[in-house]
């Protein structure tokens, strides 16, 4: 059989396609080829789209081909949403024509059964022999936002994902568009990639790609397996050294090795094997699912710190002592102000300058506490003490003081260290609607105590590890 001599290079073609074929069932509903037809007009895609099926003649307004054999242009990116015995040949087919890259949606392969174990393995055979680059199959593919690349196997409920800096990749379709409310986020997205049963493509290869793509400056993984330890961390240290990686890893129990097992067809790796790995590279080590899109924002919007010395202000003294506890695991230490800003606060109101900046006592006294928070802030900002910072935002009962936030922050934006916040208040409307606004400015909010900190605290152990080594 006669292939097209190409070589295999990178993931460009997933990520940054101009041709796309969708092969397969193009029947309307909530999945299939029809739905990702459907996605990629609605998110924007500016190539050209061209479905597979011999049983059509024309869907959304497009010409639909009996064969991949048949279309008329040369393809970089084909989706393959048919049954497992079935991928082979047209596999086979797509590397005929030239084509660059596959993404191969279709489950029933080595996460199943015997047969699907040989099947895949004859996937793999066919991308090593051939140059095809494949991600799956068993995957909800990959999206690339800033090009509107959404092309989502199952219906979204929304159109757009918001580009941006943080990369999100997976071994599990719980972190694509159809599972994850990217539509209403209020930060961007670089690149999404669920890896499947990683028949080719795997953690490495996508790492290696995001380590020179302008557009991601984070990087997060959810991962049940490694493919190559060794391979791992040669990237992974290399990578990390030139921006974060942030990984989440199941199966650290052995039972959950063994369920892992079962749902992609991998093996697990043992749990302190990785956990070396991860303090022997760089790696930020997550211990939640939610934490893996809460974390990045840190490092997508802010500087990283200089130092490890915590500024804290709150309007009470037990989210500070909370604050001070939860740092305190994460080498971050909350100074002595310096003596010129002490002499500052202690101006606004008696007693305001100490560790921890307590609004409480001059909101109880003061009768608009506004006038004096925006000084309060920008004083402890610029401190020369003082590394990154902790702020804690109250809403009122009604959201009064919004705007007024809003604007401070705008201030705020060239000011060279980390801020992360946590907004609390009486009405979760009012917090929601905060934290949005916020976010749309740049400045991560977290909803969590602990969560803020935790960014801040892996901030600047990252900061600490990277200048070390350069």
């Amino acid at each position: 059989m006669a292939y097209i001599s190409q070589k295999r290079t990178g993931l460009a073609p997933f990520f940054n396609p101009k041709t796309i074929a969708v092969i397969g069932s193009l029947k309307e509903g909530f999945f299939g080829g029809y739905v990702v037809i459907k996605s990629l007009l609605n998110a924007g895609f500016k190539g050209e789209i061209f479905p597979v099926n011999p049983s059509y003649k024309e869907i959304c307004g497009l010409a639909v081909y009996p064969s991949i054999k048949v279309v008329p242009r040369r393809i970089d990116l084909v989706l393959i949403i048919t049954g497992a015995r079935s991928v082979s040949g047209i596999l086979k087919e797509c590397a005929e024509r030239g084509v660059r890259a596959a993404t191969v949606v279709s489950d029933g392969f080595a996460e199943r059964d015997e047969e699907g174990v040989k099947l895949q393995r004859e996937m793999a055979e066919i991308a090593r022999q051939t140059g095809i680059r494949i991600i799956g199959p068993n995957t909800a593919g990959i999206a690339n936002p800033s090009k509107g690349l959404i092309p989502n196997p199952y219906e979204m409920g929304y159109e757009k994902v918001k580009a941006g800096n943080i990369a999100i990749c997976a071994q599990t379709g719980m972190i694509n568009p159809q599972a994850f409310p990217y539509g209403d986020l209020h930060y961007g997205v670089s690149k999404i990639c669920d890896f499947g049963n990683k028949c080719d493509v795997d953690e490495c290869d996508v790492m290696e790609y995001l380590e020179n793509d302008p557009a991601t400056k984070a990087i997060t993984l959810y991962l049940e397996s490694i493919k190559d330890g060794q391979r791992f961390l040669k990237v992974s240290k290399r990578v990390t050294s030139k921006k974060p990686v942030l990984i989440l890893k199941s199966g650290r129990t052995e039972q959950g090795a063994r369920v892992s097992a079962s749902h992609t067809g991998s093996l697990a790796l043992d749990d302190r094997i990785f956990d070396a790995a991860c303090k022997q590279s760089g790696i930020i080590r997550l211990e939640s699912f939610r934490e893996l899109f809460e974390l990045p924002k840190i490092f997508a919007y802010q500087p990283l710190p200089k130092g490890n010395r915590l500024g804290i202000i709150t309007f009470t003294g037990a989210v500070g002592v909370l604050a001070i506890d939860e740092g305190a695991k994460y080498d971050l230490t909350v100074p002595l102000l310096s003596p010129g800003t002490r002499k500052k606060l202690d101006a606004i109101f008696p007693g305001l300058g100490k560790r921890i900046v307590d609004i409480g006592p001059p909101m109880a006294v003061v009768n608009d506490y506004m006038s004096i928070y925006s000084e309060i802030l920008k004083t402890v900002t610029v401190d020369p003490c003082i590394d990154s910072i902790f702020n804690v935002i109250w809403t009122g009962p009604s959201g009064e003081f919004m705007e007024e936030y809003l604007k401070i922050y705008r201030g705020l934006e060239g000011i060279r260290k980390p801020i992360a916040s946590w907004v609390y208040g009486p009405r979760v409307p009012y917090i929601n609607e905060m934290t949005c606004q916020l976010e749309d400015l740049g400045f991560p909010v977290f909803p969590e105590i602990e969560m803020a900190i935790k960014a801040l605290g892996t901030a600047s152990q990252y900061a600490k590890t990277k200048g070390g080594n350069r």
